[in-house]
């Protein structure tokens, strides 16, 4: 059995808000400023945070969903990105033991931590407690033996009295504090609808934030403590992903939307389709007049579309390049954001016109895993392909006549949702392709054949 050894640390919290992010991409750049090679990681489906840990790191940021792409995929897919790096640094998401509704630890923190055989570096807010931060502590580190507390941050403390009240009632808890970080003004991470603003819409400011946070971290942690607990989470076991690679006689031109209005991917996207024999070139719709050379094919992913929908339909030219494309036949995959660009129109607002639905801005906010499967054959999969996506979203899209359902799906009652119509498979549901290699393999087969 192949085994690798990767110093590494999961950074988790009692709760929502209690600073993981700040703390995970602080240590990330920290970490990097002393010549180390991180990797940076987010347990989940969350987009934005990995914008940030780029940025901290100079890698690209990678999510472990153990929903969207099974606990097995999990650590296989960690060693990919953690490949050549001295350490990891995987930031959870909401509280430690929170995971899918109704799935019992499924895609939570801790779930991912004993997959990874990880030591969690719990961050606790502690602006309004004292001693009661032990009975928090000790309840978080006794709820499952197999999950290992390695350590504390003490969050948002109020004063070097404060500090020295909490050490003092965690003495006894056995677990080390590594941390304490003063309670300052808040980092300048604007949020909107969807949580934070990704880093492409603000990379000058996001640059500043994360200097911040890289700061906060060095001045109130304990870096080598950190660094030794990360070295010592031992060997993990089994072989990196690989994208399986197929031989192609050309490679096709795959267009893939970027810029500040599409910015929701996947690394592994992008590797898959590459390795099925496809040339991913990057473009971005708010700048670019007309797709790539040569494309015989297009992936629009998630993003912000509402938030641009002035200048998206402004672009008048590429909207058309995109209609004729899809009129041609061409594969052309669209998830959330993608599917709005693909509409008439999104807020009153002329969009591609691919699709005959409207879109709009709504008060109520979708959010959750889905269970899905294909309704019929499609650019992406076969009829009765079975897939999990998520769904995140304040948006409604009306649709009118003439296009199949891409899926079928459980949430939580059933119900048909997206669009299947020639070579266009478009839909609210965000997947993980690394979960079903062949989504992209059957994606750039079609891109030659159409």
């Amino acid at each position: 059995m192949v085994t690798r050894s990767v110093p590494r640390l999961v950074v988790a919290a009692p709760s929502s808000g209690s600073g993981k992010t700040t703390v995970a991409t602080g240590l990330m750049a920290a970490f990097a400023a002393r010549g180390l090679a991180v990797s940076p990681h987010k347990v989940g489906p969350d987009y934005i945070d990995p914008g940030y840990h780029a940025l901290a790191t100079g890698r690209v940021g990678r999510n472990l969903d153990a929903y969207l792409c099974g606990p097995e995929l999990v650590a296989p897919l960690f060693l990919h990105g953690a490949r050549g790096c001295d350490i990891a640094v995987v930031e959870g998401v909401m509280g430690l033991y929170d995971g899918a509704a109704g799935e019992g630890e499924l895609a939570s923190t801790a779930q991912v931590a004993k997959l990874l055989r990880a030591p969690v570096v719990l961050v606790v807010d502690a602006s309004s407690q004292s001693r009661s931060v032990a009975a928090l502590v000790h309840g978080f580190a006794s709820f499952d033996p197999q999950v290992r507390i390695g350590g504390v941050i003490l969050n948002k403390v109020a004063s070097d009295r404060h500090e020295e009240l909490l050490r003092e009632a965690l003495d006894s808890s056995g677990v080390p504090v590594l941390g304490a970080l003063r309670r300052v003004a808040q980092v300048d991470t604007p949020s909107r609808h969807l949580g934070l603003v990704p880093v492409a819409e603000r990379q000058a400011a996001a640059v500043g934030a994360v200097a911040e946070m890289a700061a906060q971290v060095e001045r109130g942690c304990d870096l080598e403590a950190l660094l030794g607990l990360a070295r010592g989470a031992g060997t993990l076991p089994g072989a990196a992903w690989e994208p399986p690679v197929t031989a192609a006689p050309r490679r096709e031109v795959v267009a893939v939307a970027g810029g500040s209005a599409f910015t929701f991917s996947y690394a592994e996207h992008t590797e898959l389709l590459t390795a099925a024999g496809a040339e991913v070139v990057t473009f971005d719709p708010l700048r670019d007049e007309r797709l790539p050379e040569g494309t015989a094919g297009l992936v629009v992913g998630g993003g912000f579309p509402e938030v641009y929908a002035q200048e998206l339909s402004a672009n008048e030219p590429l909207r058309r390049a995109v209609a004729e494309l899809a009129l041609s036949g061409a594969p052309v995959a669209a998830e959330c954001a993608g599917l709005l660009y693909l509409c008439r129109e999104l807020d009153g607002q002329p969009m591609c016109g691919v699709l005959d639905a409207t879109a709009r801005m709504s008060d109520r906010l979708t959010l959750g895993y889905r269970d899905a499967v294909a309704v019929g054959d499609s650019v992406l999969a076969q009829a009765g392909t079975r897939m999990r996506g998520h769904e995140f979203h304040r948006t409604v899209v009306e649709p009118g006549a003439g296009a199949a359902p891409a899926w079928g799906v459980r949430a939580p009652v059933r119900r048909v949702e997206g669009f299947v119509q020639r070579g266009v498979h478009a839909s609210y549901l965000h997947t993980h392709w690394a979960s079903r290699p062949g989504v992209a393999r059957r994606f750039v087969e079609r891109c030659r054949t159409s």
